[in-house]
């Protein structure tokens, strides 16, 4: 490691048009024999450097870097991804009806400003209420069940509070 410090003490002192073959002298120790040494020695050097030496430290060791692996791939996976299918275009696919959903996926059905709120999914048909809990004072919305829902109806049966067009 002494050559790569004596290294590194002439690029502090070196001039800018002069760095280029210290660095290659550098980059060439990084990919000798003991290169993942040189290369942790040059990462931990370059923690105590100023940042415009960090930079060059930076270049020798994205220049030293091993290629990345290559992927194994044996006679079977080649044979499985010639005859895989394509997936279907997500699109075309008809949307889970039961899949969780956002408020984007509501429409508002009923809007009580005494604190009852009531939405209908976009998508199939499932409805949800929405009411501040009294002891946190917070919203909070759940699905109803269609026993609850036509319960719910029957008794807001004539007012005003539900929405045009619901």
């Amino acid at each position: 490691m002494q050559a790569v410090d004596t290294l590194i003490e002439e690029l502090r002192t070196a001039a800018f048009d002069a760095r280029e073959s210290i660095k290659n002298e550098l980059i060439a120790l990084a990919k000798g024999n003991d290169g993942p040494m040189v290369r942790e020695h040059l990462d931990s050097v370059k923690r105590g450097e100023l940042l415009e030496l960090q930079w060059e430290i930076d270049d020798v060791l994205t220049a030293s870097a091993p290629p990345p692996p290559e992927p194994v791939q044996n006679a079977d996976d080649a044979e499985d991804e010639a005859t895989e299918e394509p997936d279907p275009d997500p699109i075309d696919e008809a949307p889970d009806p039961d899949a969780p959903l956002t408020a984007a996926d509501l429409d508002l059905v009923y809007d009580d400003p005494r604190g009852l709120m009531l939405h209908k999914s976009k998508v199939g048909d499932r409805w949800f209420a929405t009411q501040v809990d009294p002891r946190t004072g917070q919203p909070q919305t759940f699905e109803l069940h269609p026993h609850e829902l036509e319960q719910l109806k029957a008794q807001l049966q004539g007012s005003p509070f539900w929405r045009l067009g619901s």
